[in-house]
């Protein structure tokens, strides 16, 4: 069997990465993002990148280092509240952006990597989501066509990976990463723990390994994106 286990990210993307390509990035929020590989994109220097992701980051982490590196071109995403940065490269025409509905974006990740082109959905008719898109009507309501998306590259991020690179993911991180990873011609995970083949219960494997070519193992800071507490009330 390949070996496909890698000691840094930036062993992991070696070969992979070429300006102007498309990169799916799993993750929601700051949760279950691949942080490690995302600071291995701003290391290697690429550019023009497309990056599908539900959202950018924040200010000086995630994908915000790639936009303070002006290394992204397009976003395809669903929210970007959280980075003021984001804003400014939009707004000022910087940087181009397709907005998408979160469940339109998970679906069109999901649909990509089962090789299906396009699907219709209610989401979005109506609205400026819907222009330019084909619109059909079942049962007397109307809906969009939206298309299925692929990546040259996905980077995910799971909690626990074996050797042939079977992934499980845990709470929060579940959103975006299993679809991603099999949306990608080539699918780089980071894990915290890698496992022995066999290790692992079959049944509670999230992506199987043959959808993931390359993983590592790393320290990941698994920053908080808001904190909010309150006050301690007096003894």
């Amino acid at each position: 069997m390949a070996n496909k286990i890698y000691d840094t990210a930036e062993a992991a993307l070696d070969g992979l990465t070429f300006d102007g390509m498309t990169v799916m990035s799993g993750g929601f929020g700051l949760c279950g993002i691949p942080e490690l590989s995302i600071a291995a994109l701003v290391k290697s220097g690429v550019k023009d990148l497309t990056v599908i992701s539900n959202n950018a980051g924040v200010d000086g982490f995630g994908l915000g280092l790639l936009l303070e590196t002006r290394q992204i071109r397009k976003m395809v995403s669903s929210y970007v509240g959280e980075n003021k940065e984001f804003e400014r490269q939009y707004l000022s025409g910087e940087l181009e952006l397709e907005f998408n509905p979160q469940g339109t974006l998970a679906e069109r990740c999901r649909a990509g990597g089962a090789g299906i082109p396009g699907f219709y959905t209610k989401t979005g008719a109506g609205t400026v989501i819907a222009e330019g898109k084909e619109h059909k009507e079942f049962d007397g309501e109307t809906y969009i066509m939206e298309t299925g998306l692929r990546a040259d590259l996905s980077i995910v991020k799971a909690w626990k990976g074996d050797t042939q690179g079977n992934l499980v993911y845990r709470h929060t991180a579940m959103n975006f990463n299993p679809e991603m990873a099999t949306a990608g011609k080539v699918t780089v995970a980071e894990v915290e723990e890698i496992v022995p083949v066999g290790t692992l219960d079959p049944d509670h494997i999230h992506t199987p390994g043959i959808f993931v070519q390359r993983i590592l193992q790393g320290e990941h800071e698994k920053r908080i994106e808001q904190v909010t507490t309150r006050k301690r009330e007096e003894a």
